[in-house]
């Protein structure tokens, strides 16, 4: 068994390094553009939302699941549109604050890796079986993670396979420092 303390070097180098390859992933390469279109006529779709604060909105709104079956909502699920919406407060992005939180994700992600590695494994274990471990383990918080956005949310699949293979590339990364860190 290996504590969690002792795994500190490969929880933060792995965490840096998915920091770094998610700003490469997301800004040096352009396969992620795709994962966002404009509302048609968005100046009147922006309008309309303006009396809504920041929350998650679903339409049409449906108090109860006993009025789900009455014939005019079932009427206004036909006529639609469908769907969730996500409104943040108004203002230019908060880059700051979602990169610092991604960060602190990605540390959280090395400190479960380095928990659940280091009770099944010992010092002076193999590379690949920490490379597999640590893996798998990350690929569950970074990957698999993502299917329940298109599963309930209605995310089109296509954002969500892209999202899989960053997670599938970061737990990589995290696979590797982990092996290469571990404790002889």
């Amino acid at each position: 068994m290996v504590s969690i303390p002792s795994l500190w070097i490969p929880i933060v180098v792995s965490a840096v390094v998915v920091f770094v390859a998610s700003a490469v992933l997301h800004m040096v390469l352009t396969y992620h553009r795709r994962d966002y279109r404009q509302l048609a006529d968005e100046g009147k779709a922006l309008d309309a939302l303006r009396g809504n604060g920041p929350g998650f909105y679903i339409f049409p709104y449906c108090p109860s699941p006993k009025e789900m079956g009455a014939p005019e909502m079932q009427e206004r699920y036909k006529k639609g549109p469908v769907g969730m919406l996500t409104v943040v407060p108004s203002g230019p992005p908060t880059m700051g604050k979602h990169l610092m939180l991604w960060f602190l994700f990605c540390l959280v992600v090395g400190v479960f890796v380095a928990y659940l590695t280091g009770r099944a494994l010992g010092p002076g274990a193999e590379y690949l079986e920490v490379f597999r471990f640590a893996g798998t383990i990350a690929f569950v918080a970074y990957g698999i993670g993502e299917l329940p956005n298109s599963i309930w949310r209605g995310q089109p699949w296509g954002n969500t396979v892209r999202a899989v293979i960053d997670g599938l590339i970061y737990s990589l990364l995290t696979a590797g420092i982990f092996g290469w860190l571990w404790l002889a």
